[in-house]
C-alpha cells in the first residue's frame, strides 16, 4: 500500500483530533515508520502527513515509544520534507508517553528541547497549561513538572525552577522531595548558598516531607562557605520540627571545623551530636584526629585513636601516621616511640610513611643511633628507603659530624641504584677531606664530576 493511500485511509478511520480515543493497531503504521526511517527509503511518503495522524502515531500502542521518538526527531530534523511544524501538542504527548513508560531521560532531553532549547519558543507560562490538556493522568502530570523542575536546575534557569516550584504547590501537583534535593546540590556546587538556603526554607513551608539529605545538601553549603555556625543552628531549628540529623549531617560541620581549627564552634556541634544521641562513626574519628594532629593536639588524637579500638573500630595506619608526625613536629620523641609500639600492638602495621616520620623526627632529634636502628628494623621487612629519605638521612649526618656514617650510606643508596644529590655529596667530600680519608673523598668527588659537577671540582681542588 502506497503511504499516499494508508495515509488518507487513517485519516477517515481516525476522525478525532483527540489521540487517546482508543487508536486501533494498525501494522501498517509499524512498516510506514521503518520505511520512513531507512536512509534509502523515498521520503516523498511524508507529503501527506499532517498534525492530526502524527498524533495517532504517536500514541499508537502497537508502536514501541523508542521508534515514536526516532520518528518524531527525525521530523525536526528535516522539516522540510513535511507541510507544517510538530506543535506543541505533539511535543507534550511524546512527553507523557515517555514518562508513562518510565523513559525519564528522553523525556527531560524532549523537555529541555522544548524549553530551553537553541529554538525553544515556549515559556513555562505556555506550558503550564498545555500538559494538562494532554494528559488527564495526575501522576504523569506530576512526573512532568518534576522534570521540569529538573531540567530548569540543571540549565542554572533558577527563576523558572522558582516558577515550577510555585505553580506546582499552587495546583496541589506533587513536589517530588528528591527532585528537591538534586536542585540543592546543584547550587551548593555552584556556591549559591543563600539561594539553596531560602529554597530549603520553601520547602520545608510547602508541606513537603523534606528529608535529612536535602537538610545535609544545605548544611554542607553553608560549611563549605565557612559558616559553619549557621548550619548548626539550622539543624538545631529543623531538629525541633521534625527533621532529624543524622551523622552524615553532624560529619560536615565537624569536618569543616577541623579543617579550620575552629575548636569553639566544633565543641557546640559536637554538644549537639550527644544532644542528638548520634554515635561517632570512622569519617568523624578521623576528622577529629586529623584536625586534632594539624593545630597541636597530639594527645587528643591519640587518645580519640584509643577509642576507636575500644569501640571495636578499625583503624587505618594512615591515623596513626598523623599522630605519630604529630609528636614529632612538637619534638616529643616519647609519644612519638610510644605510639608506635601501641600500633605494631594493636595489629595496626606501620609502613614506609611511619618508619620515616619516626625516622626523620628521630635525626631532627640528634638520636641517630636510634633512627638506623629503625631504617634497619623498616628494611628486614622490606620497606625500602627512597632517594629522598636516603638524601635526608646523609644530610642529617653530615650536620652533626658524622661523615662516615653518611658516606657509608651513600655508597649503600648508590649500590640501590639510587643517585645521592650533589649538595650532600659535597657535605661528604669535604667531612672526609677533614678527616684525612683523601682516596675516599677523592673516589667521591671523581664520581661527582661524572655527573657534571664543575663548580664542585674548583671548591675541592683549592
Amino acid at each position: 500500500m502506497r503511504l499516499q493511500n494508508f495515509l488518507k485511509t487513517l485519516k477517515t478511520v481516525k476522525r478525532s483530533h483527540r489521540p487517546n480515543l482508543s487508536p486501533k493497531p494498525n501494522q501498517a503504521i509499524t512498516e510506514i515508520i521503518s520505511k520512513t526511517l531507512n536512509p534509502s527509503a523515498p521520503n516523498a511518503f511524508l507529503s501527506n502527513l499532517n498534525p492530526t495522524t502524527l498524533l495517532h502515531i504517536l500514541t499508537d500502542p502497537d508502536l514501541k515509544s523508542s521508534k515514536c521518538l526516532r520518528f518524531f526527531d527525525f521530523l525536526l530534523q528535516n522539516q522540510s520534507l513535511i507541510s507544517f511544524k510538530p506543535d506543541l501538542e505533539s511535543h507534550l504527548t511524546l512527553i507523557c508517553r515517555l514518562l508513562r513508560e518510565r523513559r525519564f531521560s528522553d523525556a527531560e532531553k524532549t523537555i529541555k528541547s522544548v524549553s530551553v532549547g537553541e529554538n525553544s519558543r515556549y515559556p513555562f507560562s505556555v506550558l503550564a497549561p498545555a500538559v494538562g490538556n494532554c494528559c488527564n493522568d495526575p501522576k504523569v502530570m506530576a512526573k512532568f513538572f518534576n522534570s521540569m523542575l529538573k531540567v530548569y536546575s540543571d540549565c542554572k534557569m533558577l527563576g523558572g525552577v522558582s516558577e515550577v516550584f510555585d505553580y506546582m504547590k499552587n495546583n496541589g501537583i506533587g513536589i517530588d522531595e528528591k527532585t528537591c534535593t538534586v536542585h540543592l546540590l546543584a547550587l551548593r556546587s555552584s556556591d549559591n548558598v543563600q539561594l539553596g538556603l531560602d529554597f530549603f526554607y520553601r520547602m520545608v513551608e510547602s508541606g513537603i516531607e523534606v528529608s535529612v539529605y536535602s537538610l545535609t545538601a544545605v548544611v554542607d553549603g553553608l560549611c563549605r562557605s565557612g559558616n559553619v555556625k549557621r548550619g548548626r543552628e539550622l539543624v538545631e531549628e529543623m531538629s525541633g520540627g521534625g527533621i532529624k540529623p543524622n551523622v552524615v549531617t553532624f560529619n560536615v560541620m565537624v569536618d569543616s571545623c577541623a579543617k579550620r581549627w575552629n575548636l569553639e564552634e566544633l565543641d557546640m556541634v559536637l554538644l549537639l551530636m550527644e544532644k542528638e544521641g548520634v554515635a561517632f562513626n570512622d569519617h568523624t574519628y578521623k576528622s577529629l584526629v586529623d584536625g586534632f594532629t594539624s593545630c597541636g593536639k597530639v594527645d587528643e588524637a591519640k587518645r580519640l585513636v584509643l577509642e576507636m579500638h575500644d569501640k571495636g573500630l578499625k583503624v587505618d595506619t594512615y591515623l596513626y601516621n598523623l599522630i605519630i608526625n604529630g609528636y614529632c613536629r612538637l619534638g616529643s620523641m616519647d609519644g612519638a616511640i610510644y605510639l608506635f609500639d601501641e600500633m605494631t600492638h594493636r595489629s595496626a602495621f606501620p609502613n614506609a610513611d611511619t618508619y620515616w616520620a619516626l625516622i626523620s623526627g628521630l635525626c631532627k632529634a640528634g638520636e641517630m643511633g636510634l633512627a638506623m636502628a629503625y631504617m634497619n628494623e623498616m628494611q628486614t621487612k622490606g620497606i625500602e628507603l627512597d632517594d629522598i629519605m636516603f638524601n635526608t638521612l646523609i644530610d642529617d649526618f653530615c650536620n652533626i659530624g658524622m661523615v662516615v656514617q653518611a658516606f657509608e650510606l651513600q655508597v649503600l643508596m648508590e649500590k640501590k641504584g639510587l643517585i645521592a644529590d650533589l649538595t650532600v655529596c659535597g657535605k661528604i667530600v669535604s667531612g672526609l677531606c677533614t678527616l684525612n680519608r683523601a682516596e675516599e673523598a677523592k673516589r667521591l668527588l671523581n664520581l661527582m664530576v661524572k655527573r657534571g659537577a664543575t663548580p664542585e671540582i674548583a671548591r675541592f681542588t683549592t
